[in-house]
């Protein structure tokens, strides 16, 4: 039952943040303005920090949640839940370095980066409580003669 919950917790974030990365890479290559209330979204968006070797930070966070979803919906078992919280928790960590370059070195703030921060940040304590959990009552089956 719990199990289940943070399955269909996990999707949903998962699903939320394909839409923010699907709006910040369309807004990438529409060449327009993000809707912005903070009005760092588009210093942030233009700044250094927004692409890896030419490709938009926006369209590897597209990419990197897609990949959370289709892990959430073709693999099965343990390989599911491995590797749905092993993709969160390296979104997770890049989107923390992220976070600190707007505040310590872009010194501005987009609303929509910290709502994917806010969603990675999510989605990593989720799945990997579905792991830890997982693990514990895999050890307690073996535990107590499967």
């Amino acid at each position: 039952m719990l199990d289940r919950r943070l399955y269909r917790t996990a999707l949903a974030l998962a699903l939320i943040g394909v839409a923010v990365a699907a709006y910040l890479t369309y807004v990438h290559y529409a060449g327009i303005e993000p809707a912005c209330s903070t009005g760092g979204c588009e210093v942030v968006q233009t700044s250094e920090w927004s692409d890896v070797y030419g490709v938009p930070v926006a369209l590897m966070g597209l990419f990197g949640y897609i990949a959370i979803v289709a892990s959430l919906l073709a693999l099965r078992g343990d390989a599911q839940i491995f590797v749905s919280a092993a993709l969160s928790l390296i979104g997770f960590l890049y989107s923390a370095y992220l976070t600190y370059q707007e505040l310590f070195t872009i010194k501005a703030i987009c609303q929509w980066c910290v709502a994917s921060a806010v969603i990675l940040t999510l989605l990593a304590i989720v799945t990997l409580w579905r792991l830890f959990a997982s693990s514990s009552s895999n050890s307690t089956e073996a535990t107590n003669g499967g």
